[in-house]
């Protein structure tokens, strides 16, 4: 593994179909990106797509391994942050497109043979609508994880803050809702968004890395890249270790205006932080 981590480490990246890179990502095309992050020593990138589906598998396939990366994950982000549809919108049509969307991605996934991940597509509560939104998500969601199976994927739910969705805001209600799953499921957790709900990092890497699937990292003030000498960073990775997690780690955080110099500065910031591995 690069950057001297037992874990394969990967780097946001968005697919050529999104209306423009997501800001949390490698700013630039998806063949410029791949080339500058396999430069650098990383093992793969989480794609976030809009519309990609199983029938851009070959390409999507041959622009990242032609760099020398894989890829480790399928991102849904762009389809509430470009497209603004959600699973909980009260829009019937709006609820399906965005299920279509969802479902092609998890096809993708599956022809990938990666996890496909939810956030913030699951959508935010209306006054008086709550109860009925929350049976739209959950019946959705209950079908995409459903879909991810039958092709060969697996869903993995992201907890995330009150700011972006209003369902699953923390790992334990994201638990809860995937033992009501008849297909299998895991998690994406976020340092970012675990800390903006007041949840300790390390204790809900300890309690869930058995179904957690990826952990994404920013530094924890600006959710910038991560700083060398960050001393909760070994301590992150030493709990990592200790819990027996087997996923891989995702860089999501702001660019600072250089896509390069900031995958740069999250590569040494990881790399002296896994040296101080005792």
């Amino acid at each position: 593994m690069s950057a001297g981590l037992p874990w394969p480490l990967a780097y946001t990246v968005s697919s050529d179909d999104c209306a423009a890179p997501m800001p949390l990502g490698f700013t630039g095309s998806l063949s410029e990106a791949v080339r500058r992050l396999a430069e650098l020593g990383y093992d793969g990138v989480e794609v976030q797509v809009r519309e990609t589906g199983a029938h851009n598998a070959e390409t999507l396939s041959r622009t990242v391994e032609g760099a020398g990366l894989r890829v480790l994950g399928i991102g849904t982000g762009p389809v509430t942050a470009q497209d603004r549809l959600s699973l909980t919108d009260p829009s019937p049509d709006v609820r399906r497109h965005a299920l279509f969307r969802l479902l092609g991605a998890a096809r993708l996934a599956g022809e990938l043979g990666v996890p496909v991940t939810l956030g913030q597509t699951r959508g935010t509560f209306l006054p008086g609508l709550e109860d009925m939104q929350r049976v739209w998500a959950e019946r959705a969601v209950a079908q995409l994880a459903e879909e991810a199976a039958d092709h060969g994927s697996r869903l993995l739910l992201e907890p995330q803050s009150r700011a972006n969705t209003s369902l699953w805001n923390t790992p334990e209600d994201a638990v809860a809702f995937l033992g009501t799953l008849d297909a299998p499921a895991g998690l994406v957790l976020d340092t970012h968004h675990l800390a903006a709900e007041g949840v300790d990092v390390a204790r809900a890497i300890t309690e869930h890395a058995g179904v957690t699937g990826c952990l994404q990292l920013a530094a924890s003030s600006a959710r910038g890249p991560l700083a060398v000498g960050d001393p909760p960073l070994t301590a992150l990775l030493t709990t990592l270790r200790a819990s027996g997690f087997a996923g891989w780690l995702t860089l999501e955080h702001t660019q600072d205006g250089d896509s390069g110099r900031a995958a740069a500065r999250s590569w040494t910031a990881l790399t002296a932080a896994a040296s101080a591995l005792t």
